[in-house]
């Protein structure tokens, strides 16, 4: 509750001074459809890098086009007529206004037919109840599952020039005040799970400060300093239609884009378009791991495609899940959850010398002859030392090593021949 409270009051200050509620207009209205043309409005190129690394992943075989009525790839576009009527008739929480600015972006999907097949039938498949699921949890519109459409084109490991990363484009910063984990190892920005829970908490904590939709998804993009600027430059308007002359060229068109994919997403199968279906993608369910492992270790016992648990598990920036360090999930189709679970001995002495071997305690080489020319010897010259895996026994460890078991109890003090995994030894 004090974390809560704290990231609230980050946020309203960077807002207070330009930004008043105002309880008699929360909506702004529909602004006309003659709204002077925009010559500077753009798809972000982050979004466009994001569909291209996203096409070029699933084009290799990874999708089935579902059978529709469709004779040809032909763009079909309607009237403002039939568009206005057709955002009027979903249920949603969010206004969806129409002008000539949500139809420019709404001809924009309508025209990238193979595009809009990919995203629908990621998003149905896969990605959807996740978002669903996550903005459920905290009351929020269900339309705002399709922010990721436009944030990272559901391209779970898209990385922008500024550094976001993930589903919901996560900067480093913001997502650590979120709970989420970023290392070398694990990076929860592109944990499909953990981060729409975390955008989830952060469009709520947006908001409580600003009190409409519009404005928060414009702060999402931008950040809410870029928001409270554009309401100073306006002269204190509130609304979303008044103040978009004055935000970043971005974040201009993100709000109608924003409408367009909500649009397209209800719509496609109007527009020619066709969901194409993961051909891999199945039930998935989670498992703890308790020890550090390698995806590759997973993929080979599992006889699953390594590409498929990485997909399923792109948090893991290495292919490794620190599991020795804390406990980690690890998402695998439902099919493989009790194999897994019965094999676990196996998947983790698969290998394990090559893909997870760390040096434990390193010496430094000494320069050559230094050690003669003084007379003396380093305390620490010609030792080793080796941290003990499960399954290894001092035997093992002894015949590995050209040595005997008598000597490394000597060496360690060791008045038995029990050891545990985790324990770092002497290796005389």
């Amino acid at each position: 509750m004090i974390k809560k409270s704290i990231i609230l009051l980050l946020l309203a200050i960077v807002c207070l001074n330009s930004f008043a509620k105002d309880d008699k207009n929360i909506w702004a209205s529909i602004p006309p459809i003659n709204i002077p043309e925009d010559t500077s409005l753009i798809v972000p190129t982050d979004y466009e890098k994001a569909v291209l690394d996203m096409m070029k992943y699933w084009a290799s075989n990874k999708m089935t086009i579902e059978q529709c009525d469709r004779t040809e790839l032909t763009p079909i576009f309607y009237s403002d007529s039939i568009y206005i009527s057709r955002l009027q008739k979903l249920p949603y929480r969010i206004e969806m206004p129409y002008n000539n600015v949500v139809r420019l972006f709404i001809n924009k999907y309508a025209e990238r037919i193979k595009q809009v097949e990919y995203m629908v039938g990621l998003g149905e498949s896969y990605y959807f109840p996740v978002f669903e699921h996550a903005l459920a949890k905290y009351d929020l519109p269900m339309e705002l599952k399709y922010l990721p459409i436009i944030e990272s084109a559901l391209n779970s490991k898209a990385i922008s020039s500024a550094g976001a990363g993930g589903l919901w484009q996560f900067m480093v910063g913001t997502g650590k005040i979120y709970d989420l984990e970023v290392n070398s190892l694990v990076d929860d920005r592109f944990d499909p799970k953990k981060s729409s829970d975390a955008a989830a908490r952060y469009l709520r904590d947006l908001y409580a400060i600003y009190n409409d939709w519009h404005l928060v998804i414009a702060a999402y993009n931008c950040g809410p300093g870029n928001v409270a600027r554009a309401i100073r430059k306006s002269g204190g308007k509130t609304g979303y239609w008044d103040i978009y002359p004055y935000l970043p060229r971005e974040t201009r068109g993100y709000v109608p884009i924003f409408i367009a994919a909500n649009y397209i997403m209800n719509y496609y199968n109007k527009h020619n378009i066709c969901p194409a279906k993961p051909t891999f993608i199945k039930t998935t369910d989670s498992v703890m791991v308790y020890k550090r492992m390698h995806l590759k270790q997973i993929a080979e016992i599992l006889k699953v495609p390594i590409e498929e648990l990485r997909f399923l598990n792109p948090q893991y920036k290495q292919d490794i899940i620190p599991g020795d360090i804390k406990p980690y999930s690890l998402i695998l189709p439902m099919e493989q959850i009790a194999f897994f679970s019965t094999n676990i001995d196996s998947i983790l002495a698969y290998n394990a010398n090559n893909l997870l071997s760390r040096q434990i305690v390193v010496e430094p080489a000494e320069r050559s002859g230094s050690s003669k020319s003084r007379g003396t010897k380093s305390r620490t010259s010609g030792k080793k030392y080796y941290k003990i895996k499960n399954g290894d026994t001092l035997s093992s460890i002894a015949s590995r090593h050209g040595t005997t078991v008598a000597k490394i109890k000597r060496a360690n003090g060791l008045s038995s021949d029990r050891i545990r995994a985790g324990q770092t030894i002497k290796i005389p």
